[in-house]
């Protein structure tokens, strides 16, 4: 990621551009020798970094100043006809940005796989689920890593449908009429041609039709929403894991050398998982710098919008690829305490099996309002006494079944609720039926699954 953005690499794509337009012109009858496109090219890796510096320094100018720079190497002027700074601009942050974005499906077809792979591997796991942080139900954590990989799944579908929507800029010129281009060409027709050409060169299939001198920033909002959802999935893992190692039900791992603390020797904290949510936060802050753009250009266009997607937008796929890399190393490094997790449950278990005894009672000829009030009578006493003596919520059971008014003798009741496996519904389904998905999803991008991120400080 850090490669597609880095600044050697654009002006690399901006000479590759250039030359690109440069050819398709020749082709439309530009009358250019066509060994001017071999000396452009001999030199389009020659990238002095210092000496463009120096030249924007005194021309206050980004793009004259790398033209020139260019134009010395090669030992001509033929490149820049007929078009404004945009027409470079706007295509080639486009061009790198679509690279960025196809590098960020990768990753995240990638962290579905792996995430995959641990899903199955704890699919039995039964665990105590929490609505509002406080107990509710049954589920597994196979169930709850389901939840991420579907809501990482569903992000990267709609991530694929922004790239595949994605439009070329075009070489319209500076109000996006494209008179320079048709003076320079001849005709409207040859000036299409030099347009389609480029965009295909890059892998574009659709060009924006009426366009001023910038394309719509509505268009990058599109991009950076799509990323502030991918981030999403990984962050919401990470603030359950948090959750989840606070009660040492799980940890993130923790290095023989590692210090969670420099002033508690005891502490293992969930920093990875911690920067993840940060990182979410960035992600977060750079997508308002991009929101606030949309709708507020000037007629044909200003640049009031330069100095904030020239930061925005990199920081934004820098960003999401830190969250994911980090969040590859949490899932390596994924820890689980079974006896932890079996005594929570054997807790709460009688609480979480409520709404089971709910059902049971109406269909046994409860009211279901009636029922659903003496059931909670007696859970809330229950649940009171256990957090005065500090047991457990065992004895519900029996307080409904010396009740007269609920149904079934204490056998009966206890049947009901005797397995927690009983209470998971159709949470094995639920587990297939995403593993499924997530199956095909990865067998289509191929080789690109087998990425599981960088080693993490």
């Amino acid at each position: 990621m850090k490669s597609i953005f880095d600044s050697h690499n654009r002006v690399v794509v901006e000479r590759e551009f250039w030359i690109t337009v440069l050819e398709a012109q020749i082709e439309a009858g530009l009358a250019v020798d066509s060994a001017v496109v071999v000396d452009y090219r001999t030199h389009i890796g020659s990238v002095d970094l210092d000496s463009i510096r120096e030249r924007e320094m005194s021309l206050k100018h980004d793009i004259p100043a790398r033209l020139q720079e260019f134009n010395d190497l090669a030992g001509h002027q033929e490149l820049h006809k007929a078009m404004t700074s945009r027409d470079l601009t706007e295509n080639v942050e486009l061009i790198l940005i679509r690279q960025a974005l196809e590098l960020v499906d990768q990753r995240a077809v990638s962290l579905v796989a792996r995430l995959v792979e641990k899903m199955v591997e704890h699919e039995s796991l039964t665990l105590t689920a929490r609505t509002h942080n406080v107990p509710a139900q049954p589920t597994t954590f196979g169930k709850r890593l389901a939840q991420v990989i579907e809501e990482l799944m569903d992000a990267r579908q709609h991530l694929r449908s922004v790239i595949d929507a994605m439009k070329f800029r075009g070489i319209k010129g500076p109000v996006g009429s494209m008179q320079d281009q048709i003076n320079l060409l001849g005709s409207e027709d040859r000036a299409i041609q030099v347009e389609k050409a480029v965009a295909e060169k890059f892998g574009f299939t659709q060009i924006v039709e009426a366009i001023g001198q910038v394309y719509p920033r509505s268009n990058d909002f599109a991009v950076s929403s799509s990323l502030v959802r991918l981030g999403s999935a990984p962050s919401n893992f990470a603030t359950t894991l948090r959750l989840m190692a606070g009660s040492d039900l799980a940890s993130e791992g923790f290095g023989k050398n590692q210090i969670g603390s420099s002033a508690m020797p005891h502490k293992m904290n969930a920093r990875s998982c911690e920067r993840i949510n940060g990182l979410f936060q960035v992600l977060r802050g750079y997508n308002s710098m991009i929101e606030s753009l949309a709708g507020t250009q000037w007629n044909e266009g200003d640049v009031s919008c330069s100095v904030v997607r020239r930061v925005a937008n990199p920081n934004l796929f820098l960003s999401l690829d830190g969250l994911f890399e980090t969040t590859f190393a949490v899932v390596r490094g994924l820890k689980l305490f079974p006896a932890v997790i079996d005594a929570e449950l054997e807790k709460y278990l009688p609480f979480l099996s409520t709404t089971t005894l709910l059902v049971h009672a109406v269909q046994s000829g409860m009211g279901r309002e009636d029922a659903h009030e003496l059931i909670k009578g007696h859970a809330v006493e229950t649940a009171l006494a256990m957090r005065e003596s500090g047991g457990s919520g065992t004895d519900l059971i029996e307080r409904l079944a010396s009740d007269p008014a609920f149904p079934g003798d204490k056998t009966e009741i206890a049947k009901v609720v005797e397995s927690s496996a009983d209470l998971l519904g159709a949470i094995p389904s639920q587990i297939a039926s995403v593993r499924t998905r997530a199956k095909v999803m990865v067998e289509d991008i191929g080789a690109a699954a087998s990425y599981s991120g960088a080693e993490i400080l």
